[in-house]
């Protein structure tokens, strides 16, 4: 990958010639304080010469950062890294020179040396009086090489690793999800064992009832997240399988603003906790469950409240601990707790208040995701 990385052509040239300019106004108002009476060199001529002098290493830079990311630090041995670098400063300090001596000769004939041993003493004061120049323009180009290089693999890491971390945070979500399912089905089938041996006719009509639900469920098993409204519709034909089961013993209140249906939700997140609230909210009258959701400064809160005697602290406590030894009631409820957890961060929150006073209150409480459009 750091091979292919690209040096843009505009920024380079443009700050080419933004040094040539300034390279030629100092020029300038050298030759204007020595000259004193007389003249100084045109102007055009020191552009001209300036701005070769700039643009020639902008010309060489992708070649020097091609040769530079090729033999990259940490890559190759250092007498390797050593003899290509030095070579390569080498040439690039004789060609800049020699391309410089024929703009010179170009730009300013009168200057030109007139015998062969007269060029070569021009060309090597001139090579050594820019060497230390044409060095640091070469080492220049080969740290910004590496720096974009490092610079690029580091974005590239970042991005893999949090590539992976979603993947790993998917997994998790999918792994959650699907504890959901299976421990329902059991419950709902154990229902319907039970009443096959006392009332066939529910028994019929939940397992229809348990057949639209898992139809349903199936749609979205592969969603995290879906609005508030279908995640009611799920929960309505869970209440329905309910309802055969309980009759009388138990009535269901929604109370649902508008403004809420169309905010996201976790995928199955109302189930497990009316699940939760049927069966421990047991009370000598029948149970009433009560739905709520409102949304307020930009986050929503789920409540499910029942009126039974509510749970003892200890049991709430361990439903949140991974279910352990609260049943697959408890199992349902902290895996919902740990989906917030993953999906939402802090923003994430469950939270149980009961007491046999009022009965039960299960909130979740999340930012307002608006859906996809």
């Amino acid at each position: 990958m750091s091979e292919r990385l690209k040096v843009p052509a505009l920024p380079r040239f443009v700050i080419a010639t933004a040094f040539g300019v300034s390279s030629t106004f100092q020029a300038y108002s050298m030759r204007l304080l020595e000259a004193g009476t007389s003249p100084p060199a045109a102007i055009p001529q020191l552009l001209a010469l300036n701005l070769v002098y700039w643009y020639l290493p902008a010309l060489l830079a992708p070649t020097i950062v091609r040769v530079a990311l090729r033999y990259q630090l940490g890559r190759v041995r250092w007498s390797t890294q050593a003899l290509v670098h030095v070579t390569g400063a080498v040439v690039y300090s004789m060609v800049h020179t020699v391309a410089m001596l024929g703009m010179r000769a170009v730009l300013f004939p009168e200057g030109r040396p007139g015998s062969l041993a007269a060029l070569w003493e021009w060309a090597r004061h001139d090579y050594l009086r820019q060497l230390d120049w044409l060095l640091m323009t070469y080492l220049f180009i080969v740290g910004l090489a590496h720096a974009l290089a490092y610079r690029r693999e580091s974005e590239a890491r970042a991005l893999a690793a949090a590539n992976l971390e979603t993947r790993l945070m998917e997994a998790q979500l999918q792994a959650l999800q699907r504890q959901l399912h299976p421990h329902f089905l059991f419950n709902t089938l154990n229902t319907i064992s039970g009443l096959m041996r006392i009332n066939v006719n529910a028994a019929d009509l939940m397992i229809d009832r348990l057949g639209d639900l898992l139809r349903m469920t199936l749609d979205t098993s592969g969603t995290q997240q879906v609005p508030l409204k279908q995640e009611l519709d799920v929960l309505k034909k869970y209440l329905e399988i309910e309802q055969t089961r309980f009759e009388s013993r138990l009535s269901v209140a929604m109370h649902i603003e508008f403004e809420s249906l169309d905010a996201l939700v976790p995928n199955l997140l109302l189930q497990p906790l009316v699940e939760n609230a049927i069966k421990h909210g047991k009370t000598d009258r029948p149970l009433r469950v009560t739905i709520s959701a409102v949304v307020r400064f930009g986050r929503l809160r789920v409540s499910v409240r029942d009126n039974g005697r509510g749970i003892p602290p200890e049991i709430a406590q361990r439903v949140l601990e991974a279910g352990v030894g609260s049943g697959a009631a408890g199992l349902g409820l902290a895996s919902v707790d740990q989906r917030l957890t993953a999906l939402y961060g802090e923003e994430g929150r469950l939270r149980i208040v009961s007491s046999p006073l009022f009965g039960t209150v299960v909130s979740v409480l999340i930012p307002v995701v608006p859906p996809e459009r």
